[in-house]
């Protein structure tokens, strides 16, 4: 997910509602190797020792669901995928034998992919080590959240930021609940994705904070769940929201944040339109009966 970033005299980005011009775009950091990562990590597998096939055919499911998201994959998300099958098709093979009759030893399929990844993971440790030093070093003279710490107490540890992949996982997990409720006969209009920004941003504010499967409980059809997912994406990209989780694999949780002043800024911006409706309900005169005199 992009931050699109519009400095001063830049010109604005329109907002498009439309899901088919909806390009939400990965960062360069969120390539398919940290796909694979999280996936391995999902599935608590040796790194060393990658059960091809599973982690295959799950990657292939998240491209699927990437893909239907209408999210701007990069190529390299599709070469991922065809060496994975190259990989699976070269373990379903027997290895050569030579004249003698003996099984040659050749170099493991994975063991190319397995470097790839450690090397990875040492850029992505030293990067985040970088970032840890800075973010400690600009809060050593700044006063802690009191509201966190005057709830939180001195044992308060604080969430991890959640990244797209598993925002993602815990996405194909309403999903695959929602496929055991009955169906819902509903009227084919779709929201629109400024709609149902405007729809969570007033849920966020008669709350702190926000379970992720709870901002699917009020729609029934999977389109409205993409459309709620790719608003959530919007809001993240917005800097409307950050959102977090208590561990690897906790419960997600959507926080609404005092948007920073670098965060972008499009035409007819939701957190501006959320403002100017609730004004003017607020500006608006209290309903009359018209049969009550003067």
């Amino acid at each position: 997910m992009s931050d699109e970033q519009t400095g001063t005299g830049a010109p604005e980005e329109a907002f498009e509602s439309q899901l088919d011009a909806i390009k939400i775009r990965l960062q360069s950091f969120e390539g398919p190797l940290d796909l694979l990562v999280h996936l391995i990590r999902k599935n608590k597998v040796d790194v060393y020792d990658i059960p091809i096939a599973l982690i295959t055919k799950q990657y292939l499911e998240y491209l699927d669901l990437m893909q239907e998201l209408n999210l701007d994959i990069a190529s390299e998300f599709l070469v991922m995928s065809a060496t994975l099958i190259h990989i699976k098709s070269r373990m379903l093979l027997p290895r050569p034998e030579t004249a003698a009759g003996d099984v040659t030893e050749e170099e493991d399929p994975r063991d190319a992919l397995v470097r790839r990844l450690l090397e990875h993971e040492r850029f992505k440790a030293a990067a985040e080590l970088l970032h840890e030093r800075e973010t400690l070093r600009s809060a050593q003279w700044t006063r802690p959240d009191a509201p966190v710490e005057a709830i939180a107490g001195d044992e308060y540890e604080p969430e991890l930021e959640v990244d797209l992949f598993s925002l993602l996982a815990a996405f194909k997990t309403v999903l695959e609940r929602a496929r055991e409720r009955p169906p819902v006969p509903l009227p084919p209009e779709q929201i629109s994705i400024e709609a149902r920004i405007e729809q969570l941003l007033e849920r966020l504010s008669e709350t702190d904070a926000c379970g992720f499967e709870d901002l699917f409980d009020d729609v029934a059809t999977r389109p409205d769940m993409i459309v709620t997912f790719l608003a959530l994406l919007e809001m993240i990209r917005l800097k409307l929201v950050r959102v977090f989780q208590s561990a690897q694999v906790g419960a997600i949780r959507i926080y609404k944040r005092a948007r920073p002043q670098d965060a972008p800024h499009p035409i007819h911006d939701p957190e501006d339109e959320f403002k100017a409706h609730h004004q003017a309900a607020d500006a608006a005169p209290p309903a009359t009966d018209k049969g009550t005199s003067e």
